[in-house]
């Protein structure tokens, strides 16, 4: 696991390593719907998504999920679609992070899941339970 230390946020290539160790330590059925699914870091989301999503603000958006869930009908691959991907928005995050009391790796694990529990027609309840299962 990444150390970011005490003294300096974390930068881009933690929060990919942090979301990469969230994601592998969810349970192997939650995985098992996220076949192939890419997860992509960034410090904000960019204008389009921005406008797409009416944010008031780029602090507006932690993640988002870009791509066809099961309950969209995306189990199947199709020909030239973009891979199922999760966006998850640093500088938001770390914003976030600063406000509340859980880690920073409880906060990404906690907007993982709901960005791929949402789109995988999950409901809340489902997303918490599996927050609890996580070590």
């Amino acid at each position: 696991m990444t150390d970011i230390g005490p003294l300096r946020p974390p930068s881009l290539d933690d929060l990919d390593a942090i979301a990469q160790h969230a994601f592998a330590t969810l349970p192997a059925e939650f995985r098992a719907l996220c076949e192939g699914l890419v997860i992509q870091v960034a410090d904000f989301p960019d204008a389009e998504t921005l406008r797409e999503m009416q944010a008031e603000s780029e602090y507006d958006i932690l993640g988002l999920f870009r791509g066809r869930g099961l309950a969209q009908g995306g189990a199947t691959a199709q020909t030239g679609a973009l891979p199922n991907m999760i966006w998850l928005y640093r500088q938001p995050l770390l914003e976030y992070w600063r406000e509340g009391e859980d880690s920073f790796e409880a906060v990404v694990a906690h907007v993982l899941i709901h960005e791929i529990g949402h789109h995988f027609g999950l409901s809340d309840d489902d997303m918490y339970g599996i927050e609890a299962r996580i070590p």
